[in-house]
């Protein structure tokens, strides 16, 4: 058996058929006339914008989300991007190589963050610099949509270029030796619901070919020699997961409430108005985290106050009055935004970043600031302030808020009058005052991601210190009851915007700390509706008492999992 990531949930059985790429060969030569190699880059360009909008248009027609193809074309056809490539044909590289160094420089530096959504953008990068040279070299792409029946693909990394040409009824299942969880590939194989296995080490040369394997994409196992009672113990697992889906499909419209009648609120996240789609699709009750980065990456001035005035307002509008989450900017030193000039630091996971970065520049704060107020006008608008460790910090924010407010009544410009304002709560100093910040805060919303890996002193990353990057671990878990608790106290409510409001053996503890909104990928939406349905609050004391008793987190993982 091997092991990898679990990146989308069910049981694949089919055979293992391998994809092993073409490699990219071309000579480096100096073009003859650099405006001939000029155009034959924007014909490239044109042709892979034209080819991606009309993958985009059939994962939209299956219900998957064509957004992240339509992110490859945006990216690709950025001003910025676009003359650095033009610049190296002027420079003598042929359009290849100014693909492939322009490219490198993107993936160099989306590599090098700390923030794991951002270093997805690397993947995403090498995928179009990868589809751009073949276009240009006119080598064909492999051929994914004529795969026999039940098929567990076997790939180095699967791009979302490859995924969209999958048809998803003959791919049983997807084997990969690189990629995570949250990467666009792993969305994706969510959204057509095709099991997949992320991080098999050396997957390509243990799987033999065409040889019978299971996967399990929620346990993240690959099983490569089967008996008949495994294979006989996976059907059955299959048709319990197909009943299981089947039975979520139901709380599709139905409110969000446990089995002795507990109200929760059960909002996503998103990371652009493009997702807002996915989100409606999802049946979510709202937005809980809404990141605002997007706006200011892969540009070389800052976004407008109309620029982000738009976008807010178009997630306000579209989501009917339902509340919106706005999170403020936060970014740091490890994130390639030149106009912002931020300088490069040894831990920038700690450095001048988020809420520190936003108050030492308070102008373009405010410009933020006031975009949100002005969009908090059309919907339900909330902002959540990040990476807080003091109370001044977001004191701070809410004087530069009442002032905004002020000149916004000065110029008759509408707003919503009870904004709220809030603290992602993701620090441990933050865990630590957490009834001071109460005493300041609208509402919390905790980020366990990096709430986890700032407790643990552990990046989830680092494959050397992963072991220790588990919201199970006792301190963790202390620290979010911790929170809920101050919140509860002081009659805010609290939320929860990290990976673990999706985790089905976490919310028994979720439920019996007292939390109040649970914010989640859109497609795990009907399932923690489902499994939050089905748990009553006495039991969920019971569970909490018992794994708050224990002393490791392979006790409290294990004890967890049985359940």
């Amino acid at each position: 058996m091997l092991k990898g990531i679990g990146a989308s949930a069910g049981i694949g059985i089919g055979k293992a058929r391998k994809l092993i790429e073409k490699p990219i060969v071309y000579a480096a030569v100096a073009p003859a006339d650099p405006a001939a190699e000029k155009q034959r880059l924007d014909d490239a360009v044109q042709k892979f914008c034209e080819r991606n909008e009309a993958r985009a248009k059939r994962m939209d027609a299956c219900g998957a989300d064509g957004e992240i193809l339509r992110g490859h074309i945006a990216m690709l056809s950025d001003p910025y991007m676009l003359s650095q490539m033009q610049e190296g044909i002027e420079g003598g590289a042929c359009a290849e190589k100014a693909v492939e160094t322009v490219c490198d420089m993107f993936i160099a530096a989306f590599s090098a963050t700390d923030d794991e959504l951002t270093r997805q953008r690397a993947t995403d990068v090498s995928d179009i610099k990868k589809e751009l040279q073949r276009i240009l070299l006119g080598i064909e792409d492999v051929d994914l949509s004529s795969l026999p029946p039940q098929t567990v693909l076997i790939v180095e990394e699967l791009t979302p270029s490859m995924t969209v040409e999958l048809d998803r009824e003959n791919v049983a299942g997807i084997v990969t030796e690189r990629g995570g969880r949250t990467s666009h590939a792993a969305i994706l194989s969510r959204s057509l619901k095709i099991p997949a296995v992320l991080s098999v080490e050396n997957a390509l040369a243990l799987i033999p070919s065409e040889k019978e394997i299971i996967v399990d994409g929620s346990t993240g196992e690959v099983y490569t020699d089967i008996d008949d009672a495994t294979r006989a113990r996976f059907i059955e697992a299959q048709k319990r997961f197909a009943e299981q889906a089947a039975l979520e499909e139901q709380f599709r419209g139905k409110p969000t409430v446990t089995k002795n009648g507990v109200s929760k609120k059960l909002y996503a996240n998103i990371g652009s108005p493009k997702d807002l789609e996915a989100v409606l699709a999802s049946d979510a009750e709202g937005v809980g985290l809404f990141r605002t980065e997007f706006l200011f990456m892969d540009r070389d001035t800052a976004p407008t106050e109309e620029e982000q005035f738009e976008a807010y307002k178009a997630v306000a509008v579209g989501m009917h009055g339902k509340e919106v989450i706005i999170r403020t900017l936060d970014v740091g030193g490890d994130k390639n935004i030149p106009y912002l000039h931020m300088k490069r630091e040894d831990n920038p996971f700690m450095g001048f970043r988020a809420v520190r970065y936003c108050l030492q520049n308070r102008e373009d704060y405010k410009i933020q600031l006031r975009a949100i107020l002005r969009a908090s006008a059309y919907g339900n608008v909330a902002i959540m302030v990040p990476l807080v460790t003091r109370v001044d910090e977001i004191c701070t924010v809410r004087t530069m808020v009442e002032e905004l407010k002020d000149e916004l009544d000065a110029q008759n410009i509408l707003y919503k009058k009870d904004i709220q304002v809030g603290v992602m709560m993701e620090t441990p100093a933050a865990c630590l005052i957490a009834d001071l910040l109460a005493a300041h805060a609208d509402f919390f919303s905790i980020g366990t991601n990096d709430l986890t890996g700032y407790i643990m002193a552990a990046d989830r990353g680092n494959a050397d210190v992963g072991y220790l990057y588990s919201t199970f671990d006792p301190a963790v878990l202390r620290a979010i009851r911790h929170i809920i608790a101050a919140a509860n106290k002081r009659g805010i409510p609290c939320g929860m915007c990290g990976e673990a409001a999706a985790d089905v053996h976490m919310l028994p503890l979720l439920v019996s700390f007292g939390l109040d909104e649970f914010s989640v990928n859109p497609t795990s939406v009907l399932s923690v509706r489902s499994a939050l349905s089905a748990l009553d609050s006495t039991a969920c004391d019971e569970i909490a008492q018992k794994a708050l008793s224990m002393e490791t987190e392979a006790e409290v993982s294990a004890y967890l999992s049985s359940l």
